[in-house]
C-alpha cells in the first residue's frame, strides 16, 4: 500500500512538473475572449470597418485576450436580428434601423430588440440614387414607371428607398418593377440594361458605384427640394448631404441628397470592459481606422454620438463620460 501511495505521489508530481514547464501566453485561456462583428456586404463600407476594428484589436488588445472577427452578413435589419438572437456580439448598421429595432417597428421587427444597444456612430451613409443616363431620370418623380432596385430584403436601403418614394407621393407599386437586389447585383443589372436606376445607401466613393460609372454612363439623381424637408420632418434621422463632384466618372458637380449614419452596436449582455476597451483602442488608433476606407477620414471621438438614437451600452457610456463627450 505504501509503495502504491508513493508511486501515485511521484506520478502527480511528474504531471505537475510538465504542466508548469509548458510555456504560457500573456492571457490565460479562460480569460481569452473572441467577439464577432456582423458587418454587411463585402462590397460596402461596413466590412472594411469591421476589418479595421479587428486589426486594431489584434494590435492593441492581444494582452487583454480580446480577438475580433469580422463576419459578412445580410444588411442592417439582418444585423439587428443577429444581435437579438445572440448570434453576434457587435453589429454595424444604420442608425434609423437601429432605432426601429430597439423600439420595435411594425412590419419590420416582430418585437422590440431591447438588447440592441449603441456603441458609437461612425460616418454618414449617403442615399445615392444612380440611374442610367439613357433612362432620362432627372428626379425622384421620374422613377414612376421605371425599373428600380430598392436594396435587398431586410436592408436599410429598402427602407430608405420606400421613405424617399413616399415623400414624393410614390410607392413601389408606381414603379414598373421594384427589384430587391444586393449592391453588386444592382450594379450588374444597371450595366446590362435590366435596370433603369438603383438606390444605394453606402459611403460616398463606394467601389460598387465607381465601377458602374466606369462601365456605363450614369447620373446621380438629386434628392432635393421641399419633399426632402417633408422627409426629414417625418424621419428626423435623415440629414441633408451632397455627393461631391468628381467622386464618380461623369459626376462633375455636387449633387444634393440625404444621409443616415452608420453606427456600431453591441449586445446588452456583452461585458462592459470589452466594449470600453475596443472603443478606447479604436479612437487611440484612428490612423489605422482611416486607412481602411476613404469615408472613414472624418471619424472622431467627438462625433461619436452624433445621430445616436438608442440607449448606450454601459461600456460605451463609461468611455464617453470619461472623455467628456457625454455629460
Amino acid at each position: 500500500m505504501a509503495k502504491r501511495n508513493k508511486l501515485m505521489i511521484w506520478s502527480v508530481a511528474f504531471v505537475l512538473a510538465i504542466v508548469f514547464a509548458l510555456p504560457s501566453g500573456p492571457v490565460d485561456a479562460a480569460k481569452r475572449r473572441y467577439v464577432s462583428i456582423a458587418a454587411g456586404w463585402v462590397t460596402g463600407a461596413y466590412f472594411p470597418m469591421a476589418g479595421a476594428i479587428s486589426r486594431i484589436a489584434w494590435k492593441h488588445l492581444k494582452d487583454d485576450g480580446i480577438k475580433v472577427t469580422a463576419e459578412s452578413s445580410g444588411a442592417s435589419v439582418a444585423n439587428a436580428k443577429l444581435i437579438g438572437a445572440g448570434d453576434t456580439d457587435f453589429a454595424i448598421l444604420q442608425n434609423d434601423i437601429a432605432s426601429y429595432a430597439h423600439h420595435g417597428k411594425k412590419g419590420m421587427f416582430d418585437k422590440p430588440i431591447k438588447n440592441l444597444l449603441g456603441v458609437c456612430t461612425l460616418f454618414p451613409e449617403h442615399v445615392q440614387l444612380i440611374a442610367r443616363k439613357d433612362s432620362n431620370i432627372k428626379s425622384v418623380a421620374d422613377l414612376k414607371g421605371k425599373k428600380v432596385a430598392i436594396g435587398p430584403v431586410g436592408s436599410g436601403t429598402t427602407e430608405n428607398a420606400k421613405q424617399i418614394l413616399e415623400a414624393w407621393g410614390l410607392t413601389t407599386d408606381d414603379l414598373a418593377k421594384a427589384e430587391q437586389l444586393t449592391a453588386s447585383q444592382s450594379a450588374d443589372y444597371i450595366k446590362d440594361g435590366r435596370l433603369d436606376a438603383a438606390f444605394f445607401t453606402v459611403a460616398v466613393g463606394a467601389a460598387v458605384i465607381m465601377d458602374t460609372a466606369l462601365i456605363v454612363d450614369t447620373d446621380i439623381v438629386p434628392i432635393e427640394g421641399p419633399n426632402v424637408d417633408k422627409l426629414i420632418a417625418k424621419y428626423p434621422f435623415y440629414a441633408k448631404q451632397v455627393v461631391a463632384g468628381g467622386t464618380y466618372k461623369g459626376n462633375d458637380n455636387d449633387i444634393p441628397t440625404v444621409s443616415v449614419m452608420a453606427m456600431l452596436s453591441a449586445r446588452a449582455d456583452l461585458e462592459a470592459d470589452i466594449v470600453y476597451k475596443i472603443l478606447s483602442a479604436m479612437y487611440s488608433d484612428l490612423a489605422q481606422l482611416k486607412k481602411a476606407h476613404a469615408k472613414f477620414k472624418d471619424i472622431s471621438m467627438e462625433k461619436g454620438l452624433v445621430g445616436m438614437g438608442i440607449p448606450l451600452h454601459p461600456g460605451a457610456e463609461k468611455y464617453f463620460k470619461e472623455k467628456g463627450v457625454l455629460k
